[in-house]
């Protein structure tokens, strides 16, 4: 290659990175400082790590999400669980990109991410907990009650009523002892939650950029595999049970499990959407009402549970 195309690659490659780190920073800005709306957009954080992994190469990406770490940690004042949270979408990101690369099944994506993500963010907080903290559940319990007291006099601000503020402030070391306890069965929801919706949005953008985006087949047609149905019963009987370990492990399971098959109740959605021929606003209407609503969300779990017996689909039928 001429030594000035080589110049030409490597400004290119420079101003991908500098590019890169600009709209990850942006979105921790954006989280840092708008309280819901920042939440919901740290969510993307994921999404640029994944597009410049595949766009300029392990090596030269890899600069991105370690310069945003520093300038993480600096706005954070150093290492909590805040930054462990934004460490872990960001590692989710590039672990995505690796995962594109060896073009493995959604299944597979999905598992191998999240979970690689979940193994490091867990040895962090467990050497951090212990280094500084006395432990991973004093830490969890100083943060869940910092944050629930912080919400309490969110809700006071938004004129929420006396009797109800009082209610929930005379909760506040049950619903912290609950919360410690599922902090398990959440951070793996929302790995995978996560983890899915940056497949999804990656799709598009990746395309449109002639970068590499593994065939997934239809993820309308999407199904759980069938004998995750028997662990959810199991997780449930184990409710029942007057033993307190065993309905921590069973809430725990059942968290995990509804998000699985929330991922199918909305493969069932998109499907009828398509089918119908929805507008393009009204599916957006629709799944942002599904965001917000939680009976509405319920509602889109239990359709995909119950498809292992109903077929909402009727998708062996389809292929008979």
């Amino acid at each position: 290659m001429p030594q000035s195309e080589q110049r030409d690659a490597s400004r290119n490659i420079t101003r991908d990175i500098i590019r890169g780190i600009a709209v990850t920073c942006l979105i921790f800005g954006i989280s840092g400082y708008l309280p819901i709306i920042g939440f919901f957009c740290a969510l993307l954080l994921p999404l640029p790590i994944l597009f410049y992994r595949s766009k300029i190469g392990r090596q030269k990406a890899m600069i991105i999400p370690v310069v945003t770490m520093v300038i993480m940690g600096v706005g954070f004042g150093g290492i909590s669980p805040d930054i462990l949270f934004f460490f872990g979408l960001l590692l989710l990101g590039f672990v995505l990109g690796e995962c594109f690369e060896l073009n493995l099944s959604i299944e597979k994506t999905i598992l191998y991410s999240a979970g690689s993500v979940l193994v490091a963010v867990g040895f962090c907080l467990f050497f951090y907990s212990n280094t500084s903290h006395g432990g991973i559940v004093s830490l969890l319990s100083e943060y869940v009650g910092k944050n629930l007291k912080l919400t309490l006099a969110l809700y006071e601000d938004m004129g929420m009523p006396e009797e109800n503020i009082l209610l929930i402030s005379n909760s506040l070391d049950t619903i912290g002892y609950v919360l410690v306890r599922i902090i398990p069965a959440m951070a793996a929801a929302l790995t995978l939650f996560v983890a899915w919706t940056s497949i999804l949005l990656a799709g598009p953008i990746m395309k449109s950029k002639h970068l590499f985006y593994p065939d997934f087949g239809s993820l309308k047609h999407w199904k759980a595999p069938e004998p995750t149905v028997w662990f959810v019963i199991g997780s449930g009987l184990a409710l029942i049970f007057p033993f307190q370990l065993l309905k921590i492990m069973g809430l725990n399971c059942l968290i995990v499990l509804m998000t699985i098959y929330f991922f199918q109740g909305i493969a069932i959605v998109s499907f009828y959407f398509e089918k119908k021929r929805f507008p393009r606003l009204l599916k957006i209407f629709i799944y942002s009402i599904i965001a917000m609503q939680q009976m509405i969300l319920l509602l889109v779990v239990g359709l995909g549970f119950f498809d292992m017996w109903l077929n909402f689909r009727k998708l062996d039928i389809n292929n008979s």
